[in-house]
Order: C-alpha cells, then sequence, then structure tokens
C-alpha cells in the first residue's frame, strides 16, 4: 500500500551529464517496494505543485533504502538535483505494478532513462539474463549490470557496442530468450513489441508517460488497449495504476 511521507536522502551524485543517483531512506517503502515500481517526488517550490514520478532503480536487500537514477528535464527534476546528504523530500510510494517474474531465460531491455528500472529486475530475476542499454551518446550504469548477466550496448553514434538501437544490438549479438522485459521511449517499445510478436516471444513493457495525480485518479496518463478497461468502459486504461508494467499485446503504441 502506497503512503506518503517526507524521505532523508542518503547521498546524491551526478553519473552523467544530466543524469543523477539519489538514494532515499524509508523503510515503510523501501520495504513494500519492487522492481518496475516508481515514486512520486514533490517539489518544495509552491508553484510546481504536481509531483514527478520516478522509477525505481535499486532497493538495498536489507529493505531501507532505495535508489532513483533520473534525467533533470524540467524545473521540478532540476530542483531534485540540488538535493544533498541530509535533505528530506515529499514521497508517495510505491506505486504502479511492477514486472511479474516468470523464471524463463530472459532479455531485459532499457532505453535513456528507460534503463534505471532495469537494473533492480535484473538483480532479482533468478534466471538466465541477456541485458541490452541502448544509448544516444553517453553511457551510464552499465557497469552496474555486469554481475547480472551479459550485457549488450547499443548507441545512436556507435560511440559503444552496437551503432543504432536496441534491437539492432539484439540481432547483431544473436540475443535469444523466452521473454523480455522492456521500459523506454515510445519508439524503442513499438520496435520491441514487434519483435516479440516477430519471434513469438511473451514480452512486458514498462510504459512511460506523464502523469498528474499518480495514483489514478485524474486520467491524465491513459494508453489505448486492446481490451475495454473496467474502470472507464472504453479501451483504454491508467499507466499509472493498472501500469506502468503491461503485456506487448495489450495496448497500443
Amino acid at each position: 500500500m502506497a503512503v506518503q511521507k517526507k524521505a532523508q536522502i542518503i547521498s546524491q551524485v551526478q553519473l552523467a551529464p544530466g543524469i543523477f543517483s539519489m538514494w532515499l531512506k524509508d523503510l515503510e517503502i523501501a520495504g513494500q517496494a519492487k522492481p518496475g515500481q516508481f515514486l512520486s517526488l514533490y517539489c518544495y517550490s509552491e508553484d510546481r505543485l504536481l509531483p514527478r514520478p520516478i522509477s525505481i532503480c535499486e532497493i538495498k536487500e536489507d529493505g531501507t533504502s532505495l535508489r532513483l537514477v533520473y534525467r533533470v528535464a524540467g524545473k521540478g527534476t532540476e530542483e531534485f538535483s540540488r538535493l544533498k546528504e541530509g535533505d528530506t523530500i515529499q514521497v508517495m510510494g510505491p506505486l504502479g505494478n511492477g514486472f511479474p517474474e516468470t523464471g524463463a531465460k530472459a532479455i531485459l531491455i532499457g532505453g535513456g532513462i528507460g534503463i534505471p528500472p532495469m537494473l533492480e529486475l535484473a538483480k532479482s530475476l533468478d534466471c538466465e539474463k541477456s541485458i541490452v542499454l541502448g544509448y544516444r551518446d553517453i553511457t551510464f550504469l552499465e557497469k552496474e549490470f555486469q554481475p547480472y548477466g551479459q550485457v549488450y550496448l547499443s548507441t545512436e553514434d556507435g560511440s559503444a557496442g552496437v551503432k543504432g538501437n536496441v534491437i539492432d544490438a539484439i540481432r547483431q549479438n544473436a540475443v535469444e530468450g523466452e521473454v523480455i522485459y522492456a521500459c523506454g521511449p515510445t519508439p524503442m517499445l513499438r520496435g520491441v513489441k514487434a519483435y516479440a510478436a516477430e519471434h513469438g516471444i511473451t514480452a512486458w513493457l514498462s510504459l512511460e508517460e506523464r502523469m498528474a495525480c499518480g495514483i489514478g485518479a485524474c486520467l491524465a496518463c491513459v494508453c489505448k488497449t486492446r481490451n475495454k478497461d473496467h474502470h472507464t468502459n472504453v479501451n483504454n486504461t491508467r499507466i499509472c495504476k493498472e501500469g506502468p508494467v503491461f503485456k506487448a499485446e495489450e495496448v497500443e503504441l
């Protein structure tokens, strides 16, 4: 059950230009959190009322703290980036539904700021894993994935790994798996969905979307679905509440 409270910042460092890693201490939230879920973080500035959703990157094994890795994308996240050890921040979570863990041979795919939530999943899955990470140019977190599976990289400029996208990296490295877990921008997820359908692989996708309330009340973050949603009785569903993780064939991208 999600809770809203102040959490203390244990540490914050910059991993790459505009990319920050923040550890938060909170036993109640960390003890409930699962891979694929997210937190809503609130700004101190009164002119920024809506929370910012940020995916959970890591959960401490003893359940005492969790890690967020995020990109500075506006005034809210820029405010977060200025916080330091000992500061507190208002948070709500854990929110959403995470990745189901099937135990099958898995391909984990992360693109851009969709890479961080795949790290806790890589740690928690008890199976053979191939990890495919896609970047524009500058890489981050890739070394932290190495203890948990074979890591393959793609970059748009070819500066690391395969030149191209994550599907190019999968094809060129002959990566195989029985289930795919993916998080990243919508164009990447479209490619993953098509690749999974082509090869008859079950795929679970974590969708990225702007959110307002983060708890399913405002209907600001809906996506089209194959079946009618029981909440709205139309062909859409709430990413923050029913998601952000969906089976690939259940959603239209």
